[in-house]
């Protein structure tokens, strides 16, 4: 393997569509209340598109400092485990996705309020706590994805920040029921932090990660996915009838199948290897999930 060939499996580039998921979304329900804005969309996007890839990298060079990756691990293969991309050159390249996250963020900003104001303070300490979260999560004496913390954070920042945030950085005001389509991404992304979890449960559990598989056992971890899953179902649903949409706009629910599939694999599955075919896949279903409601929502 190239080194070339080392950094895009390090980048992880299957989990990119998720991670514009929530920025989709805030700009279609933006879009459906007539305050869309195409380089708001743009800027978001590569700005979370920069976080991605940063937590990906410190994931790789976390899992790998403190044994959670190692030969026997599922899943695929981690470049600074095998070797194949050293710790200082992994160090520097997370120190780049992180200024390149910064710089792409303070664009954003500056676009979506062109002035110093509290709004766009907040949002720079938005922000800087992204950038500090995709780090932490792995690395750090202190890392909050071995305490269980993980489903947390990426409830937040792949849900309630990320869809509410994008929203307001196009409309510039609050709208509470855009809080149900956030729950909807969140509740998603974390079901598929869960099933990686749950493919990882063992070589967590040998490295004292305590993510809430391995604290909770796969038993609860199954009710847990099927909860994530149709309480972000329940959500979108939710939001379309309060805000008395037309039926065009429930054109989400052509994914539903997939969902079901999802679901009853995830019952069946007894091992790691089970699990693991399954994080493209949801990742993709919830990426047309996505697609799908906002075209729904444009078009009804």
């Amino acid at each position: 393997m190239t080194k070339v060939q080392a950094w895009v499996n390090a980048f992880r580039l299957r989990t990119l569509p998720l991670a514009l998921s929530s920025i989709i979304m805030g700009s279609g329900v933006a879009a459906y209340h007539g305050t869309f804005n195409w380089n708001i969309l743009a800027l978001a996007a590569l700005t979370t598109l920069f976080l991605q890839v940063l937590s990906n990298l410190a994931n790789d060079y976390g899992d790998t400092i403190n044994g959670a990756d190692h030969e026997e691990r599922q899943g695929p293969e981690r470049m600074v485990q095998s070797g194949l991309i050293s710790k200082q050159s992994m160090l520097r390249g997370i120190f780049v996705m992180g200024t390149l996250a910064l710089i792409s963020g303070l664009g954003l900003i500056t676009i979506a309020f062109q002035d110093i104001s509290i709004t766009s303070l907040i949002f720079f300490i938005l922000g800087i706590a992204a950038i500090g979260a995709a780090v932490k999560y792995t690395m750090g004496s202190n890392p909050y994805g071995y305490r269980g913390l993980g489903d947390v954070y990426v409830l937040l920042f792949f849900g309630l920040i990320g869809v509410g945030g994008t929203y307001y950085l196009h409309a510039q005001k609050i709208d509470f029921s855009a809080i149900l389509p956030a729950l909807s991404v969140g509740f998603l992304s974390a079901g598929v932090l869960n099933l990686n979890n749950m493919r990882d449960v063992e070589s967590d559990t040998s490295a004292n990660k305590n993510t809430l598989v391995v604290k909770f056992g796969l038993q609860w971890a199954r009710k847990y996915q099927y909860t994530m899953v149709l309480g972000a179902i329940i959500c979108s649903v939710l939001f379309l009838v309060l805000n008395h949409a037309s039926l065009l706009a429930y054109l989400f629910l052509i994914s539903l199948p997939l969902f079901i599939r999802h679901l009853l694999v995830v019952k069946r599955a007894r091992g790691s290897k089970d699990f693991d075919p399954e994080l493209k896949k949801l990742a993709l279903s919830t990426f047309l999930f996505v697609l799908l409601f906002t075209l729904g929502l444009v078009i009804s």
